[in-house]
């Protein structure tokens, strides 16, 4: 079978980091066509400088890198330094990148690789705010159904927020990007908080991948030592969740997942919930379901393939 061919739309963030070095690592599945950056966890020139140190980490300065929004549709940027320090990757220091950033404005690129490639062969992979993939969908209406997929990281329903007590950082941050996406009619898989705090690091899962004592296997230990601090100080566990590895991990091996075909719908104007994803669990609502929305992971599973992978590169 021929690898699935993803665009990766991506605000890197450790673990957006992680989740591209997953895909680069697996070319026999998957065909990283480019790298779209987005602002998000930092702003839009360190996103597009981290999509390149990790491609270059990876040993691919081939893959095409497009810098795209720079904000939300209608809000003022909202970032996580706090978490990912005031670079994005913060931990071991990283050299500047010297692969070029793409001329094309990334949602652009987006447009016209749907276009360009037969409809149903491309899936993107957002891991950030869902701006680019929403203002894609603005200017070029037709190419939401040339979607092969969306599987997206964003939501939460019985884990409720990370960022207000209602609402996921990445749908938090541009709730109008998000509607627009999850009413585009594109066949959507969303990985929402209540699968991935399933893929909880701990001691022995980040000392398997330091083992690998290679370049990019010290630096997803050192990124997840870096990235562990703020969950462990806020929730007093032994690690914390690899969320944006989890959309890359459903491409290679969907059966460590499991969810339900529900509705979703994206609250834009709630005075104490915006940017919460109603999801429609229990199928109350009589709405039709729009997107696979996961709610289990077999994490053993998950790290398993995720060590033997970055042990590839």
């Amino acid at each position: 079978m021929a690898p699935r061919k993803i665009i990766i739309d991506t605000d890197p963030g450790q673990d957006d980091a992680v989740a591209i070095l997953l895909a680069l690592a697996s070319p026999d599945e998957i065909e990283v066509l480019g790298l779209t950056a987005v602002a998000g966890n930092v702003p839009l020139a360190l996103t597009a400088r981290n999509c390149r140190i990790v491609c270059e980490l990876a040993g691919r300065p081939d893959i095409r890198v497009h810098a795209g929004s720079d904000a939300p549709l209608k809000r003022r940027l909202i970032t996580a330094e706090d978490i990912h320090g005031k670079t994005g990757l913060d931990g071991p220091p990283l050299p500047e990148p010297t692969m070029p950033l793409q001329a094309a404005h990334g949602v652009d690129f987006i447009i016209e690789t749907l276009r360009r490639e037969p409809a149903g062969t491309v899936t993107l992979c957002p891991l950030g705010p869902l701006t680019n993939i929403a203002q894609a969908f603005l200017r070029a209406p037709e190419v939401a159904g040339r979607v092969q997929e969306i599987v997206l990281m964003g939501g939460a329903y019985f884990e409720v927020g990370n960022v207000t007590p209602a609402a996921e950082f990445n749908i938090h941050v541009d709730p109008e990007a998000a509607d627009i996406v999850f009413r585009s009619g594109a066949p959507l898989v969303a990985m929402p908080l209540d699968v991935t705090h399933k893929a909880m690091t701990n001691p022995a899962r980040v000392a398997a991948i330091r083992a690998i004592d290679r370049a990019p296997g010290r630096m997803v230990a050192a990124w997840i030592d870096f990235f562990e601090r703020f969950d462990k100080q806020r929730y007093g566990g032994d690690g914390a969740p690899l969320h944006d590895p989890c959309v890359i991990a459903w491409l290679l091996r969907p059966d460590l997942f499991a969810g339900r075909r529900i509705n979703v719908v994206i609250e834009t104007d709630g005075k104490h919930t915006t940017g919460m994803t109603v999801a429609d669990w229990w199928r109350q609502t009589g709405r039709p379901a729009n997107a696979l929305f996961m709610g289990s992971l077999d994490a053993d599973g998950f790290f398993a393939l995720l060590t033997e992978r970055i042990a590839r590169l």
